[in-house]
């Protein structure tokens, strides 16, 4: 494995700062994503807390999420975890400078493996949204 200079990681990400290229879109969506997470956090202990109120309440929550646009949702949701997962350990790879050359080639390649992961989602889920 041969090493990366500091001139090579730095004109890895030639542009990002300019607000062009692929870069770009990968910054915003990972900072997207992660914020989509943070309140589908806060969401998922409100519904789960609802447990405390009763079996009722909580069946109540729960049959609302059989809705068609509730499932959608739901795979929007696996979308962002699957982005937010592949696009960090890409980012991760960079930072110990594997793949800094063909950080593009990495990119789509995590892309794939995310819309291929969704594709099994969606298909899993067909039957439940409608």
């Amino acid at each position: 494995m041969s090493e990366v200079s500091a001139k090579e990681r730095e004109t890895a990400n030639v542009g990002a700062g300019l607000w062009k290229g692929l870069g770009m879109w990968a910054w915003l969506l990972f900072r997207i994503s992660g914020l989509v997470l943070v309140g589908y956090l806060f969401v998922h202990i409100g519904v789960i807390s609802l447990g405390r109120a009763g079996a009722d309440k909580l069946d109540q929550m729960l049959d609302l999420f059989h809705n068609p646009v509730m499932v959608f949702l739901e795979l929007m949701l696996v979308g962002a975890v699957l982005y937010h997962a592949l696009n960090g350990v890409r980012i991760v790879l960079m930072d110990l400078g594997i793949g800094i050359r063909a950080h593009k080639t990495v990119f789509w390649a995590c892309m794939a493996v995310a819309a291929a992961t969704l594709v099994v989602f969606v298909w899993r889920a067909w039957p439940s949204i409608f």
